[in-house]
């Protein structure tokens, strides 16, 4: 009797189909998930502040949700305080603390405390500087829901406005793994995505190369229209790859004008001049505020500058670096008075 050959192929082609098409219903509803939802045509307003060497950005979305993205230095409570009053804020929906430096998060026990504050996204890296202390304190006493930022994570501000997590993505970035000019906190920065219509806006925090490249490994959406600069214009951040994945039109660095650790540096500076990046600093030019409808977007500045200005960087008089000085007291006085020599014995 003849053997019948090739029986199991059809058997084969039926199995690979199914898995093909499965995967191709996988992909189809993950990235139906990620979209966000069609922009409601209202206005969408983005403020970031002038807060001298620091932080603090200020989202409205069209329903009037708010999100404040950090909270500046030591003593700049008053400053971010006076900018939700020229915005009509009333309450804080959702506070993100980036990480726990006092550049970022120093002025945050003071606003929460003044404000109504619904939601608190912090990276989960523990630290024991005072300032963080303060500020999980007044996250206590607030009764704000206290939430780990986990990438997926999407908060919908309403309107078709909504903010996404990418970082810290985990296991933390542990200090044997820091590179040049790491530490734990800036590495392990919570990264966020706005989202509005056709409008994208990618906030960094302090995040650094290396957090740029396991965002990039793990497949996260990093490219956007506008890029809120990492770690102030550092030379240890903002890499060359990272840029050609976000592609961004424009680039905002928040940084003080006094500064003395080169932000921004003339390296990152020239490297946003190659990719042809359009440039705002609020050294230079105060507060940023961009204003999106869901589609486009309209920028102005507190101040003009010249180009040739605002591609100019500071010369460093100390290195931006993992050194303890900068860590904990970066701009905010230095560390506390040595005691006398013979103290010291």
């Amino acid at each position: 009797m003849a053997q019948r050959r090739g029986g199991c192929a059809p058997a084969v082609l039926i199995v690979v189909l199914i898995i093909a098409v499965g995967l191709a219903v996988f992909w189809w509803l993950r990235n139906k998930k990620e979209q966000p939802p069609p922009p409601s045509g209202d206005e969408l307003q983005v403020h970031v502040l002038d807060v001298g060497q620091g932080d603090s950005i200020l989202i409205v979305s069209p329903t009037g949700k708010t999100v404040l993205v950090d909270a500046g230095v030591p003593g700049s409570g008053k400053a971010v305080l006076a900018a939700m009053n020229r915005y009509n804020v009333k309450s804080i929906d959702l506070f993100i603390a980036t990480h726990a430096h006092a550049d970022h998060i120093g002025a945050a026990d003071e606003v929460i405390r003044a404000v109504q504050t619904q939601a608190v996204l912090d990276s989960g890296v523990s630290n024991t500087t005072k300032n963080y202390q303060d500020f999980l304190e007044a996250v206590k006493q607030s009764n704000a829901k206290f939430i780990q930022a986990e990438p997926g994570q999407n908060f919908d501000l309403g309107g078709g406005a909504r903010v996404g997590v990418l970082a810290p993505i985990k296991p933390f970035f542990t200090k044997s793994e820091l590179r040049s000019g790491g530490n734990e906190p800036n590495a392990n920065s919570v990264v966020t995505r706005l989202d509005y219509g056709d409008f994208s806006m990618l906030l960094t925090g302090d995040a650094e190369a290396q957090t740029e490249e396991r965002m990039i490994s793990k497949g996260e959406n990093v490219q956007a229209k506008i890029l809120k600069v990492g770690h102030h214009g550092s030379k240890y951040a903002t890499s060359e790859d990272f840029l050609s994945r976000v592609k961004p039109e424009i680039a905002i660095v928040s940084d003080g004008a006094q500064n003395r650790y080169g932000h921004p540096s003339q390296e990152t500076l020239d490297r946003l001049r190659a990719a042809h990046v359009k440039i705002y600093r609020t050294d230079l030019q105060g507060e940023i505020t961009i204003i999106s409808k869901g589609k486009g977007y309209d920028i102005k500045a507190g101040r003009e500058a010249k180009e040739n200005e605002l591609f100019a960087g500071r010369e460093a008089q100390r290195d931006d670096s993992a050194r303890r000085g900068f860590v904990d007291y970066g701009e905010y006085g230095g560390p506390p008075p040595r005691p006398p020599k013979e103290a010291r014995k």
